[in-house]
């Protein structure tokens, strides 16, 4: 149990350098979000978004300083916070920053998809130094994230132009967190079934 746990904690996305850098890096990531949920509630759409722009900004220097680099995943989302953001702030239409969520979940999807295409799986070149897959496990698991990041990306389109913004912020905020945590969990089921398992028996030599 305590592998699977390591396993699974291994499977997220953002490519994590190692087990013990995993809860401070799930921390800096949360940050911005918790900034952005609390000034909507204090203040209103703008000045969250505002604060969402400087909070992730600051992120990626930490997280630069801590760790001598950062993820492509998070410049990605960060150069989208910074655009519709300040498209957001500019033209005073929150409709901007709602498609950014839309956005960068298509941009992962669309990026997972043409790189397996073009037989250089991003999950395999994340994971595979420490994991050892079939080749069609890896495949499997592309594919089921490319369809996540598909349905995550529709669904806030839904969420954000047909529910009041109140639910889409909760949304953004917590639903989409609880739902990229949960179907990490299951990649992580899924991968530890095809996992080399350790020869724990004693030799007879010895």
């Amino acid at each position: 149990m305590k592998r699977f746990v390591n396993e699974a904690y291994f499977v997220r996305l953002s490519a994590l350098s190692s087990y013990e850098d995993y809860p401070m890096k799930q921390l800096l990531d949360f940050i911005p979000l918790i900034i952005f949920f609390a000034l909507y509630k204090l203040q209103d759409i703008y000045v969250a978004t505002g604060a969402l722009i400087i909070a992730s900004a600051i992120q990626i220097a930490i997280t630069y300083v801590i760790y001598k680099k950062v993820e492509k995943m998070q410049l990605i989302t960060f150069l989208m916070v910074a655009i519709f953001g300040g498209m957001t702030l500019f033209l005073h239409d929150d409709n901007f920053i709602k498609w950014k969520v839309t956005i960068v979940y298509a941009l992962f999807a669309f990026g997972l998809a043409i790189s397996h295409l073009m037989g250089k799986s991003a999950i395999k070149g994340m994971l595979g130094k420490e994991l050892t897959l079939p080749e069609n496990v890896w495949t499997q698991i592309t594919w089921a994230w490319v369809v996540f990041f598909s349905l995550c990306a529709g669904l806030n389109v839904y969420v954000a132009f047909q529910l009041p913004l109140d639910v889409w912020v909760n949304f953004k905020v917590f639903g989409l967190l609880a739902a990229t945590f949960g179907f990490t969990l299951l990649t992580g089921f899924y991968i530890y079934k095809y996992l080399p398992k350790d020869d724990n028996k004693a030799n007879p030599s010895e």
